[in-house]
């Protein structure tokens, strides 16, 4: 007797995916443990989204307090628009439940990154899942301000069915192949 197994499994395509920047804001950096990293994939993130042609969203929380984001990622996000919030879960806020509707219908997957994991990403990619989304979250281009509930946040979003991945495994995944004009554009960041 053979068994089949059916499986839901499959390479992250472009065409399906939207990036979500969480909250990645000049008073809060500060704080926030290996700041850089989380930085550096961020961008490399955004980057890669813009060449691929994906969408983008990007998130501050309460800017009126925390600030705006850090210029390394406004100066990549270009005109990207970005929503202020005061819900931790991004799901939980209209205009970005509005912009997340207006997406393409063919978008199934959130990949994500920003700060805090335990707090706004968690719950985040709490509000992806609830609403049917496939969820990759970046883990080396998310944090909290004390490691133990970054990666409590990675342990609690694994456990409800989320992916965590790096940022290059994402971005390989997402390009597929080499040699293509996306592949040629992003090699020199990948180095």
């Amino acid at each position: 007797m053979e068994i089949v197994m059916e499986t839901t499994l499959s390479h992250l395509k472009a065409e399906q995916c939207v990036l979500l920047v969480i909250d990645i804001q000049q008073r809060l950096m500060p704080v926030i443990d290996e700041a850089d990293r989380v930085c550096r994939n961020s961008v490399l993130l955004v980057k890669a989204a813009k060449s691929l042609g994906m969408p983008i969203l990007a998130t501050t929380q309460y800017a009126a307090r925390i600030g705006d984001l850090l210029p390394e990622i406004e100066a990549e996000l270009g005109a990207v628009e970005r929503l202020d919030k005061l819900e931790f879960d991004c799901f939980a806020n209209p205009d970005f439940r509005q912009s997340v509707r207006s997406l393409s219908v063919a978008v199934n997957t959130l990949v994500v990154c920003g700060v805090e994991s335990h707090i706004c990403v968690y719950q985040t990619v709490l509000g992806g899942l609830a609403n049917g989304y496939q969820v990759w979250v970046a883990g080396d281009a998310v944090s909290s301000r004390i490691a133990f509930n970054y990666r409590t946040g990675l342990q609690r979003m694994r456990e409800m069915g989320a992916t965590v991945g790096s940022t290059e495994m994402i971005i390989y995944d997402l390009l597929h192949r080499a040699g293509t004009p996306a592949f040629k554009e992003l090699l020199p960041f990948l180095k």
